[in-house]
């Protein structure tokens, strides 16, 4: 009857708090049955005893060849996300330098992410967009037709930042027309753009989102002239002091009215980093009721904080914060102020990542770092310590996500959907080493830090694609066009 099943295996899923010892049948790479003593005859067979079975991770924030060439970092960091039980992976794409460092229309640039991403990867994968100028707004309709891609970003703080720091270069840093602005008039009309396309598209209207990396480049800018100036400050604290916490609190205040305006309902606040932030998202939504609203928080900035991220590698859009404001966010995953949890990963090796010539300064070494692998068993590990339900993670690390972005058949373990699995050793207790690492990357901001919860076994619509930890086979990934079926 089935092609694989997992035996006597403590099943984890999204709005149920009850962990049951089952077995998980799977027939043509979807979930087939979930039951006791299951028939197993003529199927593979995985046990799954003293294992925990989440549905496989949903990492909705990466950023697939941004140092690197897409068609070599597609390959290394899916299968560093494999390793950690994520299953599918969305990664946010721009025009302009990084990534494919081309400019002009979406209907030329997206042929080319896809053909180079064909193929290459070890997970289930999709892409969020983001219109830079007049004519990416005026191609929303075809991006969701031709390309399946319904959400979409702005970067709020490059109106007058660069990606790693001050920068009065915005368009030739954007590759954008010199008569265009990259402003709040722009994020306005992206919005109304996307308004438009979920009357065009009433079907796929509820995937249809906008998601805002919510810095404000005026503040961070006069803040890091003063930071710079007055020297008592280096590393890390630095650049948290350069980009203060009600920066992202004006900048999601910012972003809410301008939803308000356009009548534009499916807003997503992007890495939220800090209790400033928290707060300010707890006030749009109470000012806003009709805003359908979305938060999410990376796996780095809930693990560790600017004074224990392994130096200059923990530099990161907006910062690592200190002990208080990591707490202040486990707080919001506690009372379900935060939607989700995603990795933000952005493989940045270390000729890139630091300068030769300066490797203590901060300004010089260069924005983000990989994490995807340790979501789940991170998320896990302190759940453990902090008395989050289980059910609780596997909402924030596959369910919530996959229904926000139109992955209608990921992030659960039920019959029907893909069959897409984490089995993890909830029990052991492991060190973070870059080392041990499939990244690309070389160094980790977790580096020595101890988790307990391991991935052993990871499966993509029935396939076995990590077995006792390490990678097997080709990659299996396919483009998920959304919304999927």
């Amino acid at each position: 009857m089935f092609d694989l099943v997992v035996k006597n295996v403590h099943v984890v899923r999204p709005n149920k708090s009850e962990v049951e010892v089952s077995d998980i049948g799977i027939t043509d790479g979807r979930f087939a049955a979930i039951g006791v003593n299951l028939d197993d005859s003529g199927a593979r067979v995985i046990d799954g005893t003293g294992l925990h079975a989440f549905p496989g991770v949903v990492d909705a924030h990466m950023h697939f060849g941004i140092y690197h060439p897409l068609s070599e970092d597609i390959v290394t960091e899916s299968r560093t996300a494999a390793t950690g039980g994520v299953t599918s992976g969305i990664s946010y794409m721009r025009t302009g330098k990084y990534y494919l460092n081309k400019g002009g229309p979406y209907a030329d640039f997206m042929p080319e992410v896809l053909a180079t991403s064909e193929g290459n990867s070890f997970i289930d994968y999709g892409y969020h967009l983001a219109p830079m100028t007049k004519e990416h707004i005026t191609e929303i309709p075809e991006l969701i037709e031709r390309f399946g891609v319904p959400s979409y970003k702005i970067f709020m703080f490059y109106g007058s930042h660069g990606l790693h720091g001050r920068s009065d270069d915005q368009n030739a840093f954007l590759m954008t027309p010199p008569d265009e602005r990259y402003d709040y008039a722009h994020f306005e009309f992206i919005m109304r753009g996307a308004r438009a396309a979920m009357d065009r598209f009433p079907e796929a209207a509820d995937y249809i989102s906008v998601s805002l990396h919510c810095e404000t480049a005026e503040i961070m800018r006069a803040y890091t002239r003063i930071v710079e100036e007055e020297g008592e400050l280096s590393g890390l604290a630095a650049y948290n002091a350069a980009r203060p916490p009600h920066s992202e609190g004006l900048a999601i205040a910012v972003a809410s009215y301008l939803a308000h305006e356009t009548n534009f309902p499916n807003i997503n606040l992007l890495h939220l980093s800090s209790e400033k932030a928290i707060e300010s998202a707890r006030l749009m939504a109470e000012t806003f009721p009709h805003v359908n609203f979305r938060r999410e928080v990376t796996i780095s900035h809930l693990m560790t904080d600017y004074n224990h991220a392994n130096g200059l590698y923990g530099k990161v859009n907006p910062p690592l914060r200190p002990r208080s404001d990591v707490e202040a966010l486990w707080s919001a995953v506690a009372d379900g102020t935060i939607d989700w949890v995603i990795s933000d990963h952005a493989c940045c090796s270390d000729e890139f990542k630091i300068d030769p010539g300066d490797r203590d300064n901060v300004w010089l070494a260069k924005s983000g770092f990989g994490g995807t692998e340790f979501i789940l068993p991170g998320m896990v590990s302190e759940a453990q310590k902090r008395d989050i339900p289980f059910h609780r993670v596997a909402e924030l690390v596959s369910w919530n996500a996959a229904q926000r972005y139109g992955l209608r058949s990921k992030g659960t373990i039920e019959v029907g959907y893909d069959a897409d699995l984490a089995l993890i050793d909830t029990q052991e207790t492991w060190t973070v080493r870059a080392e041990d690492s499939e990244s690309a990357q070389g160094y980790s901001p977790l580096e020595g830090h101890e988790l307990t919860g391991k991935v052993k076994h990871v499966v993509l619509r029935g396939s076995q694609i990590v077995v006792g930890g390490s990678v097997v086979g080709e990659p299996l990934g396919r483009y998920l066009k959304r919304p999927t079926g």
